[in-house]
């Protein structure tokens, strides 16, 4: 069985083309990572994030945690 390979996924608030980054959420399950990269470098480096790290990053997100107004 090949390894799933990681499916980039850019936000739609991203269509602005200025400073995004893509993840692959979809090996959170099956590896328990999220990868990230930058998105105007799709050959560089990426980042594993631990799946529960990410989780949690996208709901202080969501929540306002890292507004800075």
């Amino acid at each position: 069985m090949m390894p799933e390979s990681p499916r980039w996924f850019k936000s739609s608030y991203s269509s602005n083309g200025g400073d995004c980054i893509e993840v692959a959420a979809n090996l959170a399950a099956a590896r328990g990572i999220v990868p990230v990269r930058d998105s105007k470098v799709v050959e560089g480096p990426v980042v594993e994030v631990p799946a529960t790290a990410f989780s949690a990053f996208v709901v202080g997100v969501r929540s306002g945690t890292f507004d800075t107004v």
